[in-house]
């Protein structure tokens, strides 16, 4: 029970100083997993830009697939959350940080780049699943 309190109180501090932060226009660019997972618990957007054969291999439960490739040209699919948490994941973080600079050109105020990618949520023990997108 204490252990589940905390985890809520730890959640809720994150939420509330990405929400401070994102009101503010400081929104940092880079997360770690554990924050990407507390954002995505609470409503954001969680886009993996790896290929498709990379995300049914393994990827977080309830992201959404797009290819950093087709990202620009898939804007529109996402457009509801110009206003709102996005963060991006892939294998390091590499291809999700050029995504975060896509989105931001693109008009999306609180992108976040997961830093270390599916490599360091695997580590971390966060939940991971494998099967191909569905769309």
């Amino acid at each position: 029970m204490k252990f589940a309190i905390n985890k809520f109180l730890l959640a809720s501090v994150l939420l509330a100083v990405a929400v401070a932060a994102a009101t503010a226009g400081t929104l940092p660019t880079t997360v770690d997993v554990k924050q990407g997972a507390a954002l995505q618990s609470r409503g954001a957007l969680l886009i993996d830009v790896r290929e498709a054969n990379e995300y049914t291999e393994g990827h977080v439960p309830g992201s959404t697939l797009i290819p950093l490739g087709q990202l620009q040209q898939r804007l529109p699919e996402i457009a509801g959350y110009k206003n709102q948490p996005v963060a991006v994941i892939c294998r390091s973080g590499s291809r999700s940080a050029k995504a975060v600079k896509l989105l931001e050109q693109a008009g999306f105020s609180a992108a976040v780049n997961v830093e270390g990618g599916m490599n360091a949520w695997r580590k971390a023990g966060l939940p991971v699943v494998t099967g191909a997108a569905s769309r």
